[in-house]
């Protein structure tokens, strides 16, 4: 499928509600033209760091105090409707960084934040948990008086998009969730040994090292992310059923890590929800093919407010 068959797909998703539409067919064909390797294959650079350019507009950027002493590192530029970007596990804000750029020369505001013990957080005394990111979250946006705000996450970051459509549905508008998981077993526990795997758990490793105020902690901070995706997350059916942000539930069809059946059933349970499928990519998309992951946020942030 062409990329512009794709981008007509999505103008035509702006009037849905519950929408169920997958891209994966001829698109699914596309090489990376450098190398001849599939785009879902490889795993591009990370993102240069929001604060160090920000598409010439000034970045403000902090640390937010939470109760049990971690510090949560934020960066915000831009103007215009915000928007929440949350990263994955172990990562960092600046994978989000290219979204970023794009958003803001669309003219929306976006905030980033780096999760407590992730990137330029510390870890803090409570122990790590989806309902704790997503409050630090709510604190940043409380710290910078936003009101409410869209929220981008992937992967871990999917998963805050949901608690805090679960709990401070007040504070959001919208949730694109991309790769995300509502209870453990949606998780392909054999995708650590995959080579797109192997390669970005070693990059993080350097990234923590380099970023963190505790770079001599990685393996106490690792212990303490795999212990909470030992048992979370764990909601049920009725939990999340009960949402009624506005959200979209997307994937790239060759995700290594989540379940794709797992991903068609939280758009079926929740009722707000639709689901996208990005040709081509995996858990990785918004890096393989920055180009469509954008425009697919853009589109879903134009989307009328029910």
């Amino acid at each position: 499928m062409p990329l512009h068959t794709v981008r007509t797909s999505m103008r035509n998703l702006l009037a849905a509600g519950t929408v169920l539409i997958a891209l994966a067919t001829g698109a699914s064909a596309q090489t990376d033209t450098a190398s001849g390797v599939p785009l879902w294959k490889i795993l591009p650079p990370t993102p240069v760091a929001l604060s160090a350019d920000a598409n010439g507009l000034p970045v403000q950027s902090g640390h937010v105090r939470m109760d049990d002493g971690a510090k949560i590192y934020y960066a915000q530029a831009g103007e215009g409707e915000p928007v929440l970007l949350l990263h994955g596990g172990l990562a960092n804000s600046d994978y989000m960084s290219g979204l970023a750029r794009a958003l803001l020369a669309a003219h929306y505001q976006v905030i980033v934040v780096d999760s407590r013990g992730h990137g330029r957080s510390s870890l803090g005394k409570t122990p790590i948990g989806y309902d704790r990111m997503a409050d630090d979250a709510v604190a940043v946006l409380s710290h910078l008086k936003i009101e409410r705000a869209a929220v981008v996450g992937w992967s871990d970051g999917g998963i805050q998009g949901i608690d805090l459509a679960l709990r401070h549905p007040d504070r959001i508008t919208r949730v694109f969730s991309f790769a995300p998981n509502i209870t453990t077993d949606g998780v392909d526990t054999s995708a650590e040994n995959t080579p797109t795997v192997k390669a970005f758990i070693a990059r993080t490793k350097q990234e923590y090292r380099h970023l963190s105020p505790s770079p001599g902690r990685f393996g106490k901070f690792e212990a303490s992310i795999e212990h909470m995706w030992s048992d979370q997350p764990n909601w049920t059916d009725a939990q999340v059923a009960a949402i009624t942000t506005p959200m979209w539930i997307v994937d790239g069809d060759h995700d290594e890590m989540i379940h794709l059946p797992h991903i068609q059933h939280i758009a079926q349970v929740i009722p707000q929800a639709g689901l996208l499928i990005l040709p081509n990519t995996s858990h990785f998309a918004f890096l393989q093919n920055p180009e469509l992951f954008s425009e697919t946020v853009i589109n879903f942030l134009k989307l009328p407010t029910p």
